[in-house]
């Protein structure tokens, strides 16, 4: 495997340097100009007399904010490069790639309108639809994406862009790893196909976004330690191989599948600008589509009836469907008077269903929840001066699911290194599906609560300072009522014969629970060297212990940031600690997916230290890292959740390499 990492590095290099670029983009020098052409599109540059620059090649998201393809080595970059491609500083992973991940950190009022299947712990992978990117670009643009995993496997994201012509882009990705893990029965693999295309006239009057995404996501399930004491506290040498670990299960597996058709036009009745990106115009139209299925699956092949509690069939094969429509019209207004104004009608419909009908002694458990929702929505955008006003929201016209929701704010650049922000938010909607109805193979996990269970309500209050000069500071405090959650019914007695994930249901909070978060962020630099600081504080008022986070969560890098070898090479070296505090940190449920409320025992308190060093060549990123190095002396009290141990010392490597053509 490292031959062949390395022979993907010369190739890599040798590439680069066949672009005869101009010069190296180094950090913060993106705009230099790429003085390869292609094809076509070479010949017509030089009529033209056009450059291709770095600002030819943009990413855009689903709402259309563009930002510029950055090739650059960053701090925020290091943070980035993980198996979720995005910054987890709130999330603590479990000792495999694909694994869950708990809770640090909680945003309650980051809720989608509309309830979703369930199985949360298996979504973080899964790409829904705003987390898709289009793209904008003057040549085919390729990344690729790799790291090592954990024994026996690799993760590489691969996507390729291209346009036929100035107006007309497509991409295709795919995101692929498998990983065996230290411990046994915890293995993991997954694949994420998507492709996009996004077009727009030559009189810019119409326009559309589109992509397809189908995802498998597949992932044993151990249930955790067997004897937590002896054979990973203890620190016996005999178990320094964590496969020689004792786990719970040895044959059970949860997936997770998902295929989604999407499509975003828009048609300007009045007005309009020949640009592919900004939407300016008098009058304009709009229409949204989704069509997504999916279905997530538990399989035990043999029982674990001490574990789950009484079985009604045996193998255990349980499985949830999701079908859902998704239909938005939309009629807007954007000019410089009244701002970008719109008002939409969304028909929602959904199909929530298991194959087979229940029927217990204590009554019948429904196999299937569906119907259809209209909401009345708005949205306003609109400039006085410097100060940005933003609002949007949404009413439920008719069915069960959706109640309300509204969001606005206000925006306002102090200068050209200070913003400050700030608004309100409001939702109303039923929990996941999971909550509201679920059929098992084990009895004591099927439930129906359609008609006991509220509309969880969460309203937010939110101040943001973003300065160059003091750092970031983002701040919330929320309350929600009728909040939903899994927890254990068994008292003492039945935890220590083994029955409490036997008796695990969900419920909704009698009581009004409050959270307030205040988020820090700062870098201080000294020469080449650098100590960046993201700190968390959260604080939770409520009378039962339900929502249950660490008071503290901090992350320090102090790294060092230099060019070499004339310059030819860019690096950064240094070390990142992350700490958070003790708190009652929720237990995972393999069959659910779910994390569900405990506090018998604390977990936490315990330094993750990571020594990276990483390098940029041109446009390729090498990444190398030591995970949690001072596990190696340390006690064995690390856990990501009660009874599954947070990953060993161990040493991965990678690198992202954008090339154009």
């Amino acid at each position: 495997m490292r031959l062949s990492v390395l022979i993907l590095l010369v190739l890599s290099m040798s590439g680069l340097k066949a672009q005869e670029l101009p010069r190296t983009l180094r950090q913060e020098k993106d705009s230099t100009a790429l003085s390869r052409r292609i094809d076509s599109r070479k010949a017509q540059a030089q009529q033209q007399g056009e450059v291709i620059s770095i600002k030819n090649y943009q990413i855009i998201s689903q709402n259309r904010d563009t930002v510029i393809l950055d090739t650059s080595l960053t701090i925020q970059k290091e943070y980035r490069y993980n198996f979720l491609r995005r910054d987890d500083f709130e999330l603590m992973p479990f000792a495999n790639v694909g694994q869950p991940y708990n809770r640090l950190g909680a945003d309650l009022s980051d809720l989608p309108w509309l309830p979703q299947l369930g199985a949360a712990a298996r979504h973080f992978n899964y790409f829904e639809a705003s987390d898709i990117k289009y793209y904008n670009v003057a040549t085919p643009l390729t990344e690729l994406f790799f790291k090592t995993t954990f024994e026996q496997g690799q993760l590489l994201d691969a996507m390729l862009t291209f346009n036929t012509s100035r107006r007309l882009n497509f991409s295709l990705a795919f995101k692929g790893f498998r990983s065996l893990g230290k411990y046994q029965e915890d293995q993991a693999q997954s694949g994420n196909f998507r492709a996009t295309a996004n077009y727009v006239t030559k009189n810019g009057r119409y326009r559309f976004m589109a992509h397809i995404a189908t995802q498998d996501l597949e992932a044993e399930e151990s249930g955790g330690l067997l004897d937590k004491e002896t054979q990973f506290e203890s620190g016996n040498d005999d178990f320094t191989d964590r496969s020689r670990i004792d786990v719970l299960f040895s044959n059970a597996l949860s997936r997770l599948n998902g295929k989604r058709y999407y499509l975003d036009q828009e048609y300007r009745l009045a007005g309009g600008v020949k640009d592919s990106v900004k939407r300016r115009g008098s009058l304009y139209m709009g229409h949204r589509f989704t069509y997504e299925t999916k279905w997530y699956q538990y399989n035990q092949g043999t029982n674990s009836s001490e574990y789950f509690g009484g079985l009604l069939f045996e193998p255990v094969l349980d499985q949830a469907y999701l079908k859902t429509f998704y239909n938005e019209v939309r009629l807007g207004v954007d000019n410089r008077i009244s701002g970008r104004l719109e008002g939409s009608v969304t028909h929602f419909n959904y199909s929530y269903y298991f194959t087979s009908l229940l029927i217990t002694d204590s009554g019948t458990i429904p196999n299937r929840l569906e119907g259809d929702e209209i909401l009345l929505g708005g949205s306003w955008k609109k400039h006085f001066g410097k100060l940005q006003l933003n609002a949007r929201g949404g009413l439920g016209l008719s069915g069960e699911l959706a109640g309300s929701y509204l969001d606005a704010g206000i925006e306002l650049p102090l200068g050209k290194n200070h913003q400050i922000a700030g608004g309100i938010r409001h939702s109303a909607r039923k929990p996941d599906f999971n909550y509201l109805l679920y059929q098992s193979d084990y009895l004591n996990y099927n439930w129906d609560n359609t008609d006991n269970f509220e509309n969880q309500q969460v309203q937010s209050l939110y101040f943001n300072i973003d300065s160059k000069l003091f750092g970031s500071l983002q701040t919330q405090f929320s309350t929600t009522d009728n909040y939903a959650y899994f927890e254990s019914t068994a008292d003492a007695d039945q935890i220590a014969n083994g029955e409490e994930r036997a008796l695990i249901r969900p419920f909704q909070a009698g009581e009004r629970i409050s959270h307030l978060r205040v988020k820090y962020q700062k870098e201080f630099r000294l020469g080449k060297w650098a100590l960046n600081n993201t700190l968390l504080y959260q604080e939770v008022d409520q009378g039962s212990n339900i929502l249950n986070l660490p008071t503290l969560v901090t992350r320090n890098t102090l790294y060092f940031s230099s060019d070499i070898f004339k310059k030819a090479m860019f690096i950064q070296t240094g070390v990142t600690l992350k700490y958070f505090t003790e708190y009652y940190m929720n237990a995972y449920n393999p069959l659910l997916s779910e994390f569900y409320v405990q506090d018998r025992e604390q977990l936490g308190g315990f330094p993750m230290l990571d020594f990276f060093i990483n390098a940029r060549i041109r446009q390729t990123r090498v990444y190398l890292k030591a995970e949690h190095f001072n596990s190696s002396f340390s006690e064995n009290r690390f856990y990501s959740a009660p009874n599954y141990p947070y990953r060993d010392f161990v040493i991965r490597f990678g690198l992202v390499w954008n090339f154009f053509s």
